[in-house]
């Protein structure tokens, strides 16, 4: 089981998220601005972060950024969920340090599985 702590401004999107990572055993904690889910994940790092690239407050792409330049916080797997579909928004999310990148609309099995595979260890670079 995994600690994940997931930021998006959708209700819906989180409930989906939530739900299917709840079903496969995972604790996840859903905020809904950038500001929030930064400070979160600085008071108690997680397993793995996952993150919308357009939120309030701080995108997900100012999140990673941060988040590399910490040494308590550089080692945690990002997977970005956003709706962003232009290879230049994956291309600056990889840049800045996101580890996988999945485009909304999604699987959410297969979101489980790829989140599940950057908690083990392996790095996704596709």
């Amino acid at each position: 089981m995994g600690r994940i702590i997931f930021a998006d401004d959708d209700d819906v999107v989180a409930e989906v998220v939530c739900d299917a990572f709840m079903a496969a055993g995972h604790a996840v904690g859903w905020l809904s601005d950038g500001r929030s889910a930064y400070e979160v994940i600085c008071r108690r790092p997680p397993d793995l972060v996952i993150l919308d690239c357009s939120m309030p407050e701080m995108t997900g792409v100012q999140i990673v950024r941060e988040m590399r330049k910490s040494a308590a916080l550089c080692d945690i797997p990002v997977l970005m969920l956003t709706g962003r579909v232009g290879d230049s928004d994956e291309g600056i999310a990889r840049y800045e340090g996101a580890n996988d990148y999945v485009k909304k609309p999604f699987d959410p099995r297969l979101l489980v599985a790829r989140a599940e595979a950057l908690m083990r260890g392996e790095r996704r670079w596709d």
